[in-house]
């Protein structure tokens, strides 16, 4: 959110989402975990070929996206077996 690159367009569901984020780690109280998408966030197909990241977005040469579908997969992963607690990180191609 604070580079010159980021699109404008996103800055402000970006800069809220990051303030939350802020916001959770604060709690002392509560369990939490935040799953970041990628740029693109799209209907796709399950592959399950992805990356796992930590607070940097996952990019490569074919830009940053995750599907849906892979996306779903992670978060029900990460509910069966927490392996992120009060941690964000992120899932990419």
């Amino acid at each position: 959110v604070d580079t010159p690159e980021f699109p404008e367009i996103y800055k402000a569901e970006a800069q809220k989402g990051a303030d939350f984020l802020d916001k959770l780690k604060t709690v002392g109280d509560l369990d939490w975990t935040l799953l970041s998408p990628s740029a693109l966030f799209v209907p796709g197909e399950r592959t399950g070929k992805y990356r796992l990241g930590k607070d940097t977005l996952l990019a490569s040469d074919k830009g940053s996206s995750i599907s849906f579908e892979d996306y779903a997969i992670v978060l029900v992963d990460e509910i069966e077996k927490p392996a992120h607690v009060r941690q964000r990180f992120t899932v990419g191609y």
